[in-house]
């Protein structure tokens, strides 16, 4: 059910322009979470995908609700990596059009069990200049951006704009020379800071909660969905042995966690 949000979100006044209609689908109560937002590349690298992935578990552990906006790539691997229910995701459509489509049954499930905003009515379709709103909502709605990875001329280093001008706190990844050049250059200028140690950046929100997936290293990377041949490369004999007990399924030639 798309419902319309009637009270005033008080980050949300760091925008160019507060929202004139916010409507959303889910857990309303997410929205007084502590809550980070992680956006990057459509096509980051592997290394990029991993430590997205173990980054927003474990921060989903701590309490921290993650914010994105339902992409592929480093969206869809934030989303899935901190699960659901801990998840907040940022819509560039009306909230009857599950965009984009290849990403509609993680979409449904954030509906369910996390939240899903959007400043756009029931209708509207995916146009290309929604997203720069869409985009600085996400960047609002937390006191911190993670750039997982950014190309230097990028829809994602439109989010750092809006960040720097919120005089929010951005934090990047390290990252090889000539990938994520966007990375870098935040860097280089002085406007990011640098995650050196996973462990030691979520040591700032709280006390940890430990589940069986989050505590098996091998279910924990199937949370990202890698492609059978990624997931024999992890580990054969645990994707065997979890396949016999019924702990993962493969479809499609992806490996998908069967709920617990």
């Amino acid at each position: 059910m798309i419902a319309k949000i009637d009270f005033e979100i008080d980050s949300l006044n760091a925008m160019k322009k507060y929202p004139e209609n916010l409507y959303y689908k889910g857990n309303i109560e997410l929205l007084e979470s502590k809550k980070i937002s992680v956006v990057g590349s459509r096509k980051p690298n592997q290394y990029a995908r991993n430590i997205t992935q173990e980054l927003c578990s474990k921060l989903a552990l701590r309490g921290i609700k993650i914010v994105s906006g339902g992409a592929i790539g480093i969206d869809a691997i934030a989303h899935k990596s901190a699960g659901a229910a801990n998840t907040i995701m940022v819509a560039g459509t009306g909230l009857d059009v599950r965009y984009p489509a290849v990403n509609k049954n993680l979409i449904q499930e954030i509906e369910n069990k996390g939240l899903v905003l959007s400043q756009f009515a029931k209708g509207e379709p995916s146009r290309r200049y929604n997203f720069p709103l869409r985009n600085e909502l996400i960047v609002a709605l937390s006191d911190i951006l993670i750039v997982a990875y950014a190309d230097l001329d990028s829809g994602t280093m439109r989010s750092v704009e809006y960040a720097l001008k919120m005089e929010k706190e951005i934090y990047v990844f390290p990252h090889r020379l000539g990938e994520s050049e966007g990375s870098s250059q935040l860097l280089k200028e002085g406007k990011a800071k640098l995650i050196y140690n996973i462990d030691e950046f979520i040591e700032q929100f709280g006390t940890r909660e430990k589940n069986e997936v989050d505590e098996d290293e091998f279910l924990l990377f199937c949370k990202t969905n890698p492609t059978y041949e990624e997931a024999m490369k992890k580990d054969a004999t645990k994707l065997f042995e979890y396949e016999l007990l019924g702990k993962v399924e493969v479809k499609n030639s992806k490996v998908y966690i069967v709920s617990l």
